[in-house]
This record gives structure tokens, sequence and C-alpha cells, in this order.
């Protein structure tokens, strides 16, 4: 088969599959793992350029709703009369059901399931384990710092905080994206600050410029110097990698 992935989660989904050899060409932000950087690029996940992807004849399009703004992306594979499917998890178990699907669309199924188990097995190994730290750790994840946008209670980055003993300040919004203000955030006063700003380099962020913010040098997590430049691309993305950063995530707060 010729699999073109127009978002990163996607490729993710691939690899975690040991099925990198199919793919003929990934969205611009596709860095990992290494094989897929020498693939043709075919632009950023909200601008690909279908005429490319059409000239490399896939077989099939992984394409995705992860992301505001990629609908346009679906219109333009219609229009090209491209053959795709389209993968928009918000919890764990639907990503762990787009790897069971991935494979289905590779004409893999029994690779499909087996790997969507071994995703749940490492799930339930932290569902299960006994829990020590009875004063759970109070998380806020900044995902953009103005407006600021945070994940809400219908996002894999509140079942991360959990499975790792720690709650996620914002899980009272029942959305997976929720946009609020610094002075909501210092009113939830949280230990721990994670900056997983979506798109930007770790390097990029600055954690000087969150404790400048008025009114935040009071807050728990700026006084105890809890504030964490985490990497984006373990914490931003639906894919299997999230189990990499949730493995990160407990040994950072426990």
């Amino acid at each position: 088969m010729r699999v073109v992935s127009i978002c990163p989660s996607n490729t993710e989904i691939v690899a975690y599959l040991g099925k990198t050899d199919l793919l003929v060409g990934v969205d611009n932000f596709s860095d990992w793992p290494d094989e897929v950087s020498n693939l043709p690029k075919l632009g950023p996940d909200l601008s690909i350029n279908m005429d490319k992807v059409a000239e490399l004849d896939p077989d099939l399009v992984l394409a995705s709703l992860s992301v505001p703004g990629m609908g346009k992306n679906i219109d333009a594979l219609k229009k090209q009369g491209l053959p795709y499917i389209t993968l928009n998890p918000n919890s764990l178990e639907e990503i762990a059901g787009d790897i069971q699907t991935v494979g289905e669309a590779l004409n893999l199924p029994e690779l499909g399931l087996e790997k969507a188990e071994t995703f749940r097995h490492e799930i339930n190994y932290f569902q299960e384990r006994p829990q020590f730290n009875h004063d759970r750790p109070e998380l806020y994840w900044e995902w953009w710092p103005k407006p600021i946008f945070t994940p809400g209670k219908v996002n894999w980055l509140t079942e991360l905080s959990q499975l790792a003993g720690a709650r996620n300040i914002f899980d009272t919004e029942d959305v997976a994206s929720f946009q609020t203000d610094w002075d909501d955030v210092k009113e939830r006063n949280p230990d721990h600050i994670c900056m997983v700003w979506v798109g930007v380099k770790e390097e990029k962020m600055r954690p000087e410029l969150v404790m400048k913010r008025p009114g935040w040098d009071t807050m728990k997590a700026v006084r105890q110097g809890k504030i964490h430049v985490m990497e984006e691309s373990l914490y931003c993305r639906p894919s299997p990698r999230l189990l990499e950063g949730l493995r990160k995530l407990d040994k950072l707060i426990n």
C-alpha cells in the first residue's frame, strides 16, 4: 500500500504498528520516528497541499480532526476523490480504537488488534497499581498562553493526570479544550504548571515569563518552583507516544 499521513499523531500510530515503510508522504510536523524525515513533506497539517498528495497516488490518506481547522483538509480530500479515513480521538480508549482502525485500513486487522491491546495493557498497569499518594497533586496544563487554552475533562491529559496520581485543575470543564484567563488559573492555585504550548519547541518556552504574570507569584506552583517545560510532542498529540509522556509525568510528580 501507498499511505499518506497528514497529521503527526497519525504518523506515530503507523510507526506504533511498525509500518512506516508504507508511508510515501507526511505533513511538515511529522517528526517522529526519524525515518519519516526523508519522506516528501506535504505542508503544515492545517494547510496540506492536496495537489502534492494526489501526485503521490496514495491508496489511503490518514486524515485527522484533532486540531480546529483541519476540516478543510477533509473537504479537499473529497474534492480530489482520494481514499481516506479520519481520526479524531479525545480519550486513551479512543486512541486504542484508532490503532485498531488504522490496522484494519492497512489490511492488517490482527496486527491492529494486537497493538491496541498492548496499548490498553500499559494503561491498565497504571490504573491498577496501588496509589500511595493520598494528596493528589493538582496540575495546570497550558496549551497556549494568551489567550489561555487548556485541556478540559474530555481530554487525554486529564486521564494522564489521573493515571499518574494527580488531577487536572480544569477537569471541571466538560470539553476537550477550554479557553480561560490568567485570573482563573491563579484562583485554582495548582501545585504544578505544565507548559506544553502546541507547535512550540521546548527551547522556545520561557518559564520566567510565566512567573511574571500578575498575581502569579502567590501561586503554590510558582512559589515552589514547580513550573515544568514539557515535550509538546509527548503530550499534545493523540498517539501511542502519550504512554512515554505518562511515564515521564509519573516520575516528575512522584
